[in-house]
Order: C-alpha cells, then structure tokens, then sequence
C-alpha cells in the first residue's frame, strides 16, 4: 500500500502583530488540513508562534531578521525536517535573487527542498544540484506584490509534489 502524500503549508513573513492582527482566516483553515507547517520567519511576537504550535500536527519554523530574541530562544536559524525520505530545510534568507541557485547549493548541499522567505516574493525554481527552493510570499504584508499570499505543496513518491500559490483576496 502507497503512503497517503504529506500534506504541507509553506508561510513566511507573518509579521503578527506588526502587520496584520492575526494570520487571514483561509490560512487558518490551510494550518487546519496540513500534516506539516512550514514558516519561515519574521514572525514578529511569540504569541503567533504559540498559537501555530497548538493547532498545527507538527511545525517546523525558523528565525527571521525581524525576530527579537524571545523567538531567537525557542527556534533555530535553520528548521530541518525529513518527510518521506525528503530532506527539507526553511531559512529565512537566502540573499539576493541573482545566483539564488548557485549559492543554495552551495549552503546547503544535504537538502532536497529548501523553503525561505524574507523577500515576500513567491519564488519557485529548482536549483542545478536538482534542490527545489519555495517561497511563499507573505499572507499578510504584499510590499510591492499583488496579493498576499502562501503556499502548499506534498510530499509524495520522494518528492516534493503539488506545489501551489494561494493569493488571498481581501
């Protein structure tokens, strides 16, 4: 029998309180469905990080720039987790997009799939040691994109499968 497919939420750049409140209903519910959420720093206020450690079935998360030391205590600079023989990392920074893929290899040659944030620009590219690297925006602070936004994505067959961006439409 086939493993059902590891069901991921992928956040970054929450800022909660700074930006937004809370995170956008949708994203609750997204937290509600997933095996596993990945967030990816710049929380802002340990309350959000509580609150994702209650109602998620396991979260994996980083520290980002923003993050006072409350945050910088209870998560590491670089999360870890495999799932299914993939090897995922989330950091929160990866530099400027020009040799984003170089430099990932580079950095972090023992992971298949790497999820970052700090720029809340969507990225989704794959590098040429074959790492995919997501971002998924920020669900709650666009800057200059669009829309807010996040990701979900499976793990599925040793592999990451699936990979969508969500746009939240207030």
């Amino acid at each position: 029998m086939t493993p059902a497919p590891v069901r991921l939420l992928l956040l970054a750049d929450t800022h909660v309180p700074a930006r937004a409140r809370d995170l956008p209903a949708e994203v609750w519910d997204a937290v509600d469905t997933a095996d596993v959420v990945v967030h990816a720093g710049d929380w802002v206020d340990v309350s959000l990080l509580d609150a994702l450690e209650q109602r998620a079935r396991r979260l994996v998360a980083c520290h980002g720039n923003n993050d006072g030391q409350p945050l910088r205590e209870r998560l590491p600079l670089i999360g870890r987790i495999e799932l299914d023989g993939v090897r995922l990392a989330v950091v929160h920074e990866t530099g400027p997009a020009a040799g984003r893929e170089q430099r990932a290899d580079v950095a972090h040659p023992d992971v298949d799939c790497l999820v970052f944030g700090h720029s809340h620009i969507p990225w989704d590219s794959t590098t040429p040691g074959g790492m995919r690297l997501l971002n998924p925006g920020s669900p709650t602070d666009r800057r200059r994109q669009p829309h807010c936004t996040y990701m979900t994505a499976a793990i599925d067959l040793g592999g990451v499968r699936d990979v969508e961006l969500h746009r939240i439409l207030r």
